[in-house]
């Protein structure tokens, strides 16, 4: 699928930017039934990712930039950061490989309100919501990592896989993000859903 982000979204040296520790700030997840927080998300809907059946994708980011629009000062220098659109990116081209490798659902998730991630998810022809949990109401309940960058809480970056509503894994810290999605669709190939 072409797409219209600029490649400077994407070709990032991650060499040149911090690498995130594993502070144990997931540890506490895996094995958590998920609690009932409706999000709303780009496609209108309204998602409570506690009620979903079958095995459930989520990753999250800290912030998608917009093209023309500085990131705030000092965000590079941020341990984990930088690269919400290649995560997104790698997201979207393994989306069908994800799919087939038994996710029943994917999103990406952030605390960004719904009205900006739909831009983003436009632009990056996303084929799957974002959602959005600009309340903190599902960070505060799942006591999630996060940042806060000029006032603004967000999500430090993670996945998880949930199955049935309970988080069978996480994946944290995540670094490179571009990887991420590779990393998802290993795990599902060697976990398979029991039928």
């Amino acid at each position: 699928m072409a797409s219209a982000t600029p490649a400077s979204y994407l070709d990032v040296d991650w060499s040149k930017l911090p690498v995130p520790i594993d502070d144990g700030a997931m540890a506490h997840v895996p094995g958590t039934r998920l609690p009932s927080v409706p999000l709303p998300a780009t496609n209108g809907q309204m998602v409570d990712l506690a009620g979903l059946a079958g095995r459930v994708v989520v990753f999250a980011y800290p912030k998608t930039g917009r093209p023309g629009i500085e990131m705030p000062d000092g965000w590079d220098d941020i341990p984990g950061a930088r690269g919400c659109t290649p995560q997104s990116c790698a997201f979207r081209d393994l989306h069908d490989e994800l799919t087939r490798l038994g996710a029943a659902h994917v999103f990406g998730l952030s605390t960004q309100d719904t009205a900006y991630q739909t831009e983003a998810a436009t632009r990056l022809h996303l084929p799957f919501p974002l959602l959005s949990d600009a309340d903190l109401k599902l960070t505060t309940a799942l006591k999630l990592p996060t940042h806060v960058v000029e006032g603004q809480t967000l999500l430090a970056r993670f996945a998880w896989i949930a199955d049935n509503g309970v988080v069978s894994t996480v994946f944290y810290p995540v670094f490179p993000p571009d990887l991420n999605a590779g990393d998802v669709a290993a795990w599902l190939a060697a976990n398979p859903t029991q039928a």
